[in-house]
């Protein structure tokens, strides 16, 4: 099992070798925004420059109200935990200061995946990324499994 190297982990306090490990290699061709939302080949954010994928629609602001629209426009809704739910598939978006940060997507075992800006996907608990570059969990998003 790999595991992130100390520079990455330091960026990282919650981070342990116990609690993720690295899934894939490193690709700048997504971020964790799209990994969230399950594609690969993208990145989503809001600029304001219209450079990066957004979904249509929504207004290219970083709040938590304009990622919550954007993930909406894939089928999620807001809810109140991350607990595995049987049929539904949950998203969580991580914020700093109010500011949306990172999104991680549940796994069918209860862990979650993220992508870590354009380095590597890992498995990880939920509060493995707490801290001072991601803060902390915000917003639960579930929907219907196809």
């Amino acid at each position: 099992m790999l595991h992130l190297i100390p520079q990455v982990q330091a960026h990282f306090p919650s981070l342990a070798a116990t609690n993720h490990s690295i899934t894939s290699p490193q690709d700048p061709q997504y971020n964790c925004i799209a990994w969230a939302a399950g594609e690969d080949d993208v990145r989503w954010w809001p600029d304001p420059m219209y450079i990066l994928h957004w979904p249509d629609g929504v207004p290219r602001l970083e709040t938590i109200a304009a990622f919550i629209q954007a993930y909406s426009t894939i089928g999620y809704a807001p809810c109140s935990d991350g607990n595995i739910e049987q049929g539904f598939e949950k998203v969580a978006l991580y914020a700093l200061n109010g500011k949306p940060t990172h999104a991680a997507r549940q796994l069918s075992n209860g862990e979650w995946t993220s992508k870590l800006g354009p380095q590597w996907d890992i498995s990880h608990t939920i509060n493995a990324l707490d801290g001072p570059s991601y803060g902390s969990v915000v917003q639960y998003l579930k929907r219907p499994m196809n």
